[in-house]
């Protein structure tokens, strides 16, 4: 006698109370989310189409920049002075090319490098060195300073006393100068040794200090964030 038995069914009730998806949904969602990518390659569009009419409006302004290395408190001439044409969508202070009658003729504030554009804050009475600062000129003897210092290099300078004849020289530090400075010039010294002639801006005491010391000039550079 075989004897049947009747499982009972499990009914999802939790799926059976749910309303019908309407056939409709899936491709109104896919439609939004195109709308919202086209929006935003609009905008995108937009601002890459404003940036271009931006950047050939400006580049079309002239304004003027320096065609030679002009000292701090020197007379601007007008060979001094050339005009380019670039791009200012920044808003720098440029000096626009009309008013180069307005530069030629008065100091250079600061030292001016060949190559750069000048700016209003340049042009007036000097203002180099600032308080507190000064500029001296030490000379270097060839294997004491790296081949890669040029103005704008922030530099130890080391200036040991000299020693006796045939003595050497000590190992502790007793007597040797030592400040931090920024190079502002290299230029070839007058001797037939390749003695260079770095000028260098630091603090006034230690400008002095440095400058009345005895001995050998040595350079150090330093990078960028030291």
């Amino acid at each position: 006698m075989s004897v049947t038995t009747d499982r009972p069914r499990v009914v999802n009730t939790a799926a059976a109370d749910l309303p019908p998806v309407p056939a409709g949904t899936r491709r109104v969602g896919r439609r939004s989310g195109r709308r919202v990518v086209a929006g935003l390659l609009l905008v995108l569009a937009t601002v890459v189409t404003f940036w271009q009419v931006d950047l050939r409006r400006h580049a079309d302004e002239q304004f003027l920049a320096v065609a030679r290395d002009v000292p701090a408190g020197q007379v601007i001439t007008d060979a001094d002075v050339r005009v380019v044409r670039v791009a200012n969508p920044s808003g720098l202070d440029l000096v626009p090319a009309e008013r180069r009658g307005g530069v030629v003729g008065r100091s250079a504030a600061v030292p001016l490098a060949a190559g750069s554009l000048l700016v209003s804050a340049q042009v007036g009475p000097a203002a180099w060195p600032a308080a507190g600062q000064a500029v001296i000129a030490v000379p270097v003897k060839p294997g004491r300073a790296p081949t890669s210092l040029t103005p704008g290099s922030r530099v130890v300078v080391l200036v040991a006393p000299p020693t006796g004849g045939g003595e050497q020289a000590p190992q502790q530090n007793n007597g040797v100068r030592r400040a931090v400075a920024t190079v502002v010039s290299v230029a070839a010294g007058a001797d037939q040794v390749g003695t260079q002639l770095v000028t260098v801006l630091l603090a006034a005491d230690a400008a002095e200090a440095v400058a009345a010391a005895p001995g050998d000039v040595s350079l150090v550079q330093l990078g960028p964030s030291q």
